[in-house]
């Protein structure tokens, strides 16, 4: 084999021991993911916003952001059910660039995974313990889900990775939604097969063992819109969209129907000042259409505390070093803003 095995790292039993939850915190996140399946389900009608960071680099300007947005959830929690977004694990087209604070704990040093093992969890903890959210993060790599599983409270399969069996696998055995994103192709049938395939029941191997899912329920749609064969960004969030989506909901017979629309990537071009008129729009979409608003369940928003999106060797507080985000007054104007559409 080409490839070096460097150290084994420790079992996810082992970090857990490490950084483990209170009781008090383990009872935080049950009640809120009660919270999040009666959404998912439609007995809760609250929206939801899947907010934060494109990626998760620093956890010091990223536990002050989920601090504010701890302070704006307050107001607006009669109507909004907020869901931080902890993206640890960056996905990259090429392989080149900024993989996540699982591969770089520090985003300008180099590779260090067991580093990163333990600053993720650290994370996710410290922020669960002080604000009270239990977050979502992206499934770049199933194996790993387990790191985490007792502190998340959502979880995304990407575009590149919607397709993979595997992904699709443990998705199944997670009792917590799932959103499946559509693929870069924008092929809705792979999403739709992906989401089917998560609410099954499968025997499979997992760390190695033997085993078995019970399927998952609250496994849904993520439109992210989609790259044309001329390299052009396509929107897949407009009314006509949404009312294909649940065609094929209806056609395929799955359980509870739900959508959380994503305001950046190809929906907005990445263009990150976008994502306020495209959340008013999918608001407006909503109340035009009776099917609309019982699928689309929320919006997937990404934002940090500084506009737009630098480099990893600038170091700025704050300010996203993959896809640019929306800054901190325009998210709390436009949380503030959905409410009051809401």
């Amino acid at each position: 084999m080409n490839m070096d095995f460097k150290r084994k790292l420790p079992i996810p039993k082992e970090i857990k021991e490490r950084f483990p939850l209170t009781p008090e915190m383990v009872a935080v996140k049950a009640a809120r993911d009660a919270e999040i399946k009666a959404i998912f389900e439609g007995r809760d009608e609250r929206f939801v916003l899947v907010i934060g960071p494109c990626s998760a680099d620093r956890a010091d300007s990223v536990l002050e952001y989920i601090t504010r947005l701890a302070r704006v959830a307050q107001q607006v929690r009669e109507k909004i059910f907020i869901i931080p977004r902890i993206y640890t694990n960056k996905p990259r087209t090429t392989g080149d660039g900024y993989m996540g604070m699982l591969h770089q704990p520090d985003p300008q040093g180099g590779s260090d995974i067991l580093g990163g093992l333990l600053a993720i969890r650290d994370l996710h903890l410290k922020v669960l313990r002080d604000t009270g959210f239990s977050c979502a993060d992206e499934m770049l790599y199933p194996e790993n889900y387990r790191y985490l599983s007792d502190l998340i409270s959502y979880a995304t399969v990407g575009a590149r990775s919607v397709e993979n069996q595997f992904h699709r696998l443990v998705a199944s055995g997670l009792s917590i939604p799932v959103g499946m994103k559509n693929p870069i192709s924008g092929d809705l049938s792979v999403m739709m097969n992906s989401i089917a395939s998560a609410q099954c029941a499968h025997t499979f191997l997992y760390r190695g063992w033997e085993v078995e899912s019970q399927g998952n329920p609250l496994a849904h749609a993520i439109l992210r819109g989609y790259v044309s064969k001329e390299g052009q960004a396509v929107p897949n969030c407009r009314t006509e969209d949404l009312l294909r989506l649940c065609e094929s909901y209806n056609a395929l017979g799955l359980a509870n129907p739900a959508v959380i629309v994503d305001t950046n990537h190809a929906n907005s071009g990445k263009q990150w000042q976008e994502q306020p008129r495209i959340a008013m729009e999918v608001l407006k979409s909503r109340c035009e259409s009776r099917d609309v608003k019982r699928l689309v369940k929320g919006l997937m928003i990404e934002s940090y505390l500084e506009d737009g999106a630098g480099k990893a060797g600038e170091g700025i507080y704050g300010k996203s070093i993959t896809d640019p985000c929306l800054g901190w007054e325009k998210t709390e104007r436009l949380i503030l803003e959905l409410a009051d559409q809401l």
